[in-house]
């Protein structure tokens, strides 16, 4: 049995795909990039102030499920700079406090809205 989870709280999918999915105990985020839910624009050209909303997405979205940040499991990390790596680190700790999800971190060549980080993650449900 699958619950598709939707906040407007959190940006609105840009194409065909939900916030995320409640399954077999488990949330499954779709990746989240540093859209202000409110204006429909990236927050910020910098990595840190990106983080921090893609990150407040993703507690938007998980909270919509009845989880929290701290509930995260796994996440996978795109970036489309790996020299963005330890300001991206320091804020996504800061974020999580003492949670340490299982991570892994891409460099990829590209982003939707020419994001500089986009992060998926499984919760706890």
């Amino acid at each position: 049995m699958q619950e598709i989870i939707e906040t407007k709280q959190a940006p609105a999918p840009i194409g065909p795909y939900a916030q995320a999915i409640r399954a077999h105990g488990f949330i499954f985020t779709s990746g989240q990039i540093a859209l202000d839910p409110a204006t429909g624009q990236i927050a910020g050209a910098d990595i840190a102030t990106q983080t921090r909303q893609v990150m407040k997405n993703l507690s938007a979205i998980l909270e919509a499920a009845g989880s929290t940040l701290s509930g995260i499991v796994k996440t996978t990390v795109y970036l489309t700079n790996l020299e963005d790596f330890p300001g991206f680190n320091r804020e996504y700790g800061e974020c999580l406090g003492g949670a340490k999800p299982a991570r892994a971190t891409v460099q990829v060549s590209r982003l939707p809205k020419d994001a500089l980080v986009e992060v998926e993650a499984i919760a706890l449900a």
